[in-house]
């Protein structure tokens, strides 16, 4: 593991809390070209209330704004969790040169769980993936976030089951 892709997915993760404090799924990416960060995303699917509200379409957008064109050749993209289809064909789309990326996603992963879409020949564009940076650190994120949404969703059932004492007198 290079101490560049650690330090590049630090900051994934910082934005990836950035989406946990809005109640997101905690996933985080960040565009670095030439060692710079030129585009950083977080998930706001429900704040945006858009399916494209996904980290890495976030951070590919603003790392074009950033540099003034779509294609994003020489650049890294980090990204806490692996991209599903949608965020790899944007990758595939930009030209991306680089992908990393931290834990797998068993149920929507387009990079290694269900599909491997960065070393598809059919694709007009293929790239090198390296998984696992920080993978335990963004799957306890994950996990955290996950088990809090189990719990509100238990005890918001609960409520509507049992009425308080005070609301039944």
């Amino acid at each position: 593991m290079h101490s560049e892709d650690v330090l590049y997915m630090q900051l994934a993760l910082a934005a990836a809390q950035e989406a946990a404090n809005l109640g997101e799924v905690p996933v985080g990416a960040v565009v670095v070209c030439a060692g710079a960060v030129v585009g950083t995303g977080y998930n706001r699917r429900e704040v945006s209330q858009s399916p494209l509200g996904h980290a890495e379409i976030a951070a590919i957008d603003q790392a074009c704004r950033h540099l003034g064109g779509w294609r994003l050749n020489d650049c890294t993209i980090y990204v806490t969790l692996e991209p599903c289809i949608m965020c790899m064909g944007a990758i595939l789309q930009a030209r991306i040169g680089r992908l990393v990326f931290s834990c797998l996603d068993a149920k929507a992963g387009a990079v290694e769980s269900l599909y491997r879409l960065c070393e598809d020949r059919r694709l007009n564009h293929q790239l090198p993936a390296t998984g696992g940076v920080l993978a335990s650190e963004a799957a306890a994120m994950l996990a955290e976030f996950f088990q809090r949404l189990r719990e509100r969703k238990r005890n918001s059932q609960k409520a509507e089951r049992w009425p308080s004492p005070v609301e039944g007198a």
